[in-house]
């Protein structure tokens, strides 16, 4: 029987807004669910796939489905969905329920434990389970046939699309996708309305991007290799970006209809917790985390410590090995002085801004972005001032660390 003490601790999590988009949510999730339940059914265990997000998604659904009815008793398994996130080693000690009363020690599995735990693995969590239970819940209908599964991977130095990691940023992306080649043995002629772009994360594990609207193709754009369409992102999916991860065990086709990529396993729904705040003098930021810095829940640590101090920071060209000594002082503050940067790669710099227009004459951008040279960034801080320091303070220690490591002389620093 549920207590009141784990009633309120699967409150705590929405699934509905993790997982379904709001409270409208309900059967949405129950579809997304399903195939966990499912297994659990046909084993009496909790699948080993589901990951901590999943799990308590589970446990929120059961606790919401019992409130409801109002009769009937907790689902029988409720005590498994707890218990199997009090052993699962990425639970938080947020995530852990209330403990169990007169809970028994658990000794070594047994071989009937080793049996059901192979029996489980013949049931998987599959990308078609996903994309069937949250399109189910759109406005209209989103179904397979509407969908084309695209997975990006990265290519040698000196390509102008996706390098490595860094090149994984909203507008990078956009532009890469929303251009194909134009024979239609490589592309297809009238690909479907959405788009789901998954990028590649080691071997055959592909993490999702996001979702695209396809609009139709920019005729007027069109060239004698490449068409060009009208993609716009979506909603869709939105919950679960940079969080689903799939297991893509053929590389040579590089996108898939809906209904093909419907059998990809899904390898992990990850947890997206805060990210811990390391202290200034261990931070060390690529300029595609830096954008996730300024917008992203998860860095709100972050955000507050570097908006109560004025700082020296430096900025290091990964693949050049220069350097840029900047100041951040007075009002502005070390998240105001890194917004600026996150927005467009320079922040105004008169150095950085020719590398930006460098960048572009040389046709090493991708359509002319104009932050595409930022992508070899890395953001890191020299010193730290309290809100209070004068500013002569904060200039002499720029001039200190401008001679120390010679950035007038062979890095980027004008003055």
């Amino acid at each position: 029987m549920v207590n009141e003490a784990e009633t309120r601790w699967a409150l705590e999590y929405n699934g509905y807004e993790r997982f379904a988009g709001g409270s409208s949510g309900s059967d949405a999730l129950r579809r997304l669910l399903q195939p966990a339940m499912r297994e659990y059914e046909a084993t009496g265990r909790v699948p080993d796939w589901c990951g901590v997000d999943l799990l308590r998604a589970w446990a929120f659904y059961r606790q919401r489905e019992h409130h409801m009815d109002g009769v009937s008793p907790m689902a029988r398994d409720w005590d498994a969905v707890l218990d199997a996130i009090r052993r699962h080693p990425a639970a938080t000690a947020w995530d852990l329920p209330p403990t169990a009363v007169g809970e028994e020690e658990r000794g070594e599995p047994s071989a009937g434990d080793a049996v059901e735990t192979a029996r489980s693995a013949a049931l998987p969590l599959t990308l078609g389970h996903v994309l069937a239970a949250v399109g189910a819940d759109h406005a209209p209908p989103i179904g397979l046939d509407d969908i084309l599964v695209i997975r990006h991977a990265f290519k040698p130095s000196g390509h102008v699309g996706l390098q490595g990691p860094e090149d994984v940023t909203e507008g990078r992306l956009h532009d890469y996708t929303r251009s194909q080649d134009i024979s239609t043995r490589k592309f297809p002629a009238e690909p479907p309305r959405y788009w789901v772009i998954l990028v590649a994360d080691g071997k055959s594990r592909s993490r999702l991007f996001g979702v695209y609207e396809n609009h139709g193709e920019q005729l007027e754009e069109k060239t004698e290799t490449n068409r060009f369409w009208d993609l716009r992102r979506v909603d869709f999916l939105r919950s679960l970006e940079d969080r689903l991860v799939v297991d893509w065990t053929s590389p040579r086709s590089w996108y898939r209809w809906g209904p093909s990529a419907a059998t990809l396993p899904v390898l992990e729904i990850a947890d997206r917790d805060a990210i811990e705040f390391p202290g200034f003098d261990r931070v060390l930021l690529r300029w595609h985390e830096l954008e996730e810095l300024v917008g992203d829940s998860r860095y709100a640590a972050w955000r507050a410590a570097l908006s109560e101090v004025q700082g020296i920071y430096l900025i290091t060209d990964s693949s050049t090995g220069k350097q840029y000594v900047g100041k951040a002082d007075g009002a502005e503050r070390l998240i105001g002085r890194w917004s600026a940067y996150a927005k467009n790669g320079h922040g105004g710099n008169v150095a950085l801004r020719e590398l930006a227009k460098a960048a572009r004459e040389a046709g090493t951008t991708l359509d002319g972005a104009a932050e595409d040279h930022a992508r070899h960034f890395v953001f890191s801080i020299l010193r730290v001032f309290g809100p209070s320091t004068p500013p002569s303070e904060v200039d002499a220690a720029e001039s200190h660390f401008k001679s120390a490591l010679m950035t007038r002389t062979w890095g980027l620093n004008r003055n």
